[in-house]
């Protein structure tokens, strides 16, 4: 697989909240000038930052933005997510937003509203919702894509094989699947079977990439850049990163960014692109995603692909 056909996406969680909307807005401009497409939000971000206790604020900024620049709309792709926003402020999980046909249908069509949109391009299920039957979920998914209300479908943080007895579901009730899995990847990995600090995310497996590679289905990353652990000393790595893997990979992460006259931070996204994983980069600065879309011009060789893995 080559970068060319992967993607930078723009992830906009802390839009409206840790993020001010005029500095969005300005990410967002610069963004589109650079030639991005993707946007990634969703219908719960960032309700753990927002005093109100629910989220929204995201899809806000991104609907004022597009109300502002006209055209915009033509120039941009917009995924979000439904699942997991608070029901009741301040109370999560325990109000947290389910994946039942009732919920998505609701929560699908206040997303709408926020965005001021009447469609978006990739409609994601944010997480599991085991108290639902499968088939329920993926019925009401269908749906959407039925009424042109979504083009695309898509499942962050499942199980593999949750997602393969969903497009069977699908496949049986002849409606729209999900072709598109989100998880979270980056170059350097935790320690085996140790879970991570941050609740509800979920590990891009090897079994993932291989049911996507037999599907063809589209696979998108999240905390790529690990909250610019890869750049910066005052955000270091988490424990669970602590491990001899973590040094070596570090090591020639730091001399293939030498190599090509790049930084870490774009090495590690052109690392995911070359794979044709598409990553989703988070930032507070309109330099920080012009250092990002810069990354499509890495070209990483099978030579350093190897390099990595074996350091690890």
């Amino acid at each position: 697989m080559d970068n060319t056909n992967a993607h930078v996406v723009l992830g906009t969680m802390d839009f409206g909240t840790r993020v001010a909307p005029e500095q969005a807005f300005a990410i967002l401009d610069a963004f589109v000038a650079g030639g991005g497409v993707w946007l990634d939000t969703a219908n719960c971000y960032t309700f753990w930052l927002d005093p109100s206790g629910v989220g929204g604020a995201s899809e806000r900024v991104i609907g004022s933005w597009l109300e502002a620049r006209p055209g915009a709309r033509d120039a941009v792709r917009i995924a979000t997510k439904v699942r997991q926003n608070p029901l009741v402020p301040h109370s999560w999980p325990k109000s947290a937003e389910g994946l039942s046909a009732r919920a998505i249908h609701a929560g699908v069509e206040e997303s709408l509203r926020r965005l001021r949109v009447d469609h978006v391009d990739l409609l994601w299920a944010h997480a599991e919702d085991r108290t639902v039957p499968l088939e329920e979920t993926v019925g009401a998914f269908g749906e959407l894509v039925a009424k042109g209300v979504a083009v695309r479908l898509g499942a962050a943080n499942h199980a593999s094989w949750r997602v393969e007895r969903a497009r069977a579901a699908a496949r049986e009730q002849g409606v729209e699947p999900w072709t598109a899995l989100q998880l979270r990847h980056s170059l350097v990995q935790p320690r085996p079977l140790t879970p991570v600090a941050e609740g509800g995310h979920r590990m891009l497996a090897a079994e993932d990439l291989d049911l996507a590679r037999s599907e063809g289905l589209a696979v998108w990353a999240y905390s790529t850049l690990l909250w610019g652990s890869y750049v910066r000393a005052d955000k270091p790595l988490p424990p669970t990163y602590d491990h001899p893997g973590t040094t070596r990979v570090l090591a020639v992460l730091d001399d293939v960014a030498r190599e090509l006259s790049a930084t870490p931070n774009q090495v590690v996204l052109a690392w995911l692109m070359r794979q044709g994983i598409d990553p989703i980069v988070g930032v507070s600065r309109v330099e920080q995603i012009e250092e990002a879309l810069a990354a499509r011009r890495v070209r990483l060789g099978d030579e350093h692909l190897v390099r990595f893995a074996e350091a690890r």
